[in-house]
């Protein structure tokens, strides 16, 4: 696994902090130092992760919020600087996943997914970059094999995925010359909240649906999180722009 680079006296907020990749990553970053913004909607789980978290010695905001919501995004970065006096890495895993078949897929589904899994984190790299240029910091997209590949069953995902994965390249051009690394990783199917949550159309294709099931088995949530702490930290000094692909090869088609 990649050796994540000593994070004390560093903050870190992680969005989806509640479950999944989010928590193991904002578990993985607090063993390396940090302190953490935990981001999530679900305050129950949200506790639990804190608690978890606060038994490594480091200090803890939960910040129950909505990132869907633009102004909820500034708020969550705005309380994690004035909680810590700084922010030094910024990690997008909060993800929203809705198969459907296009043509009934509800309005409210596409909305949400593009919300959270695209615009959220534009706004939260908007809010979060004045501050991370101070201390060499970093941010880390978590976007998704789909990007790469044309999934069924899941147009508003692949294509939020997609969007994501092509704007942290974009802002790493943007910001080729200044003190911040904009990187992303590309995990495939897991047995992660997300996955395990979402309900498939009754009526799927089996054909289609079959060629997206991994011949070397779902992906390692620890893995990912390894990666996300990694390149949040200074170890991944040589890391810009980069979209780091853990799928167990799926994507290769």
């Amino acid at each position: 696994m990649p050796a994540t680079g000593d994070m004390r006296g560093r903050a870190a907020l992680v969005t989806g902090a509640a479950g999944g990749i989010g928590r193991a990553a904002a578990v993985k970053l607090a063993a390396a130092g940090a302190d953490i913004c935990l981001v999530d909607l679900d305050p129950v789980e949200l506790a639990a992760a804190a608690r978890e978290i606060e038994a490594l010695g480091v200090r803890v905001l939960i910040c129950v919020t909505d990132i869907a919501l633009a102004d909820s995004c500034f708020a969550a970065v705005d309380a994690a600087v004035q909680a810590f006096g700084r922010l030094d890495a910024l990690c997008n895993a909060a993800n929203v996943f809705a198969p459907a078949r296009a043509t009934s897929m509800a309005r409210a589904d596409w909305d949400r997914t593009v919300a959270t899994n695209l615009t959220a984190p534009f706004h939260l790299m908007q809010a979060a970059i004045p501050h991370l240029l101070e201390h060499d910091g970093a941010v880390v997209n978590v976007t998704s094999c789909v990007a790469f590949m044309a999934q069924p069953y899941a147009a508003a995902y692949a294509a939020s995925k997609a969007g994501l994965t092509h704007m942290t390249k974009a802002l790493a051009m943007e910001y080729l010359d200044q003190p911040i690394r904009i990187n992303a990783v590309a995990p495939g199917g897991m047995w992660s909240n997300t996955g395990a949550t979402a309900k498939l159309p009754d009526d799927l294709d089996p054909k289609l649906f079959i060629k997206f099931t991994p011949s070397r088995g779902m992906v390692d949530v620890d893995q990912v999180a390894d990666m996300i702490a990694f390149l949040a930290s200074d170890a991944s000094r040589g890391y810009h722009g980069a979209c780091i692909s853990i799928d167990n090869g799926v994507s290769l088609g």
